[in-house]
């Protein structure tokens, strides 16, 4: 897997879905809206036996973040970001930080080990590691007699 030449539309990223639904249901619309209003942003590097997700999450606390593979090749990160309660007398006055659901998805390459995958918050950074399937060993000869 090549991650120099990387863009948007590349299936590496799945932020937003191809598919096209004239009569959206609930649950679509929801998930685009998570979809619209993540506020994440990610690094992926490869190793030599293993991928890495590092994703920024200022201000999430790790019990609020979800990581789980759908389809046995799709890494979702999911969960809800929320505000502080306001105390007594304190209002806001500008509000630019992006709370509320977010969602991001990430295709995995064949060589994924999906039972193998590691999440870590800290520092409001989310590390998700995925390591890969070793690869096959070198086919032996069919010896016919």
């Amino acid at each position: 897997m090549d991650l120099r030449i990387l863009a948007l539309d590349s299936p590496l990223f799945l932020t937003h879905s191809a598919k096209v639904v004239s009569n959206p249901t609930r649950t679509n619309v929801r998930k685009a809206k998570a979809r619209a209003a993540t506020p994440t942003l990610a690094d992926v590097k490869e190793y030599p036996n293993f991928y890495t997700f590092i994703v920024d999450m200022p201000g999430m606390k790790p019990g609020n973040i979800n990581v789980q593979v759908e389809d046995d090749n799709v890494l979702v990160i999911s969960g809800e970001g929320k505000r502080e309660e306001e105390k007594e007398g304190a209002k806001y006055v500008r509000i630019e930080r992006r709370m509320g659901k977010f969602m991001r998805k990430f295709a995995l390459q064949g060589n994924a080990h999906t039972h193998q995958i590691y999440a870590k918050c800290q520092d409001g950074v989310l590390t998700v590691t995925v390591q890969k399937l070793p690869p096959p060993g070198p086919k032996k000869p069919k010896i016919i007699r």
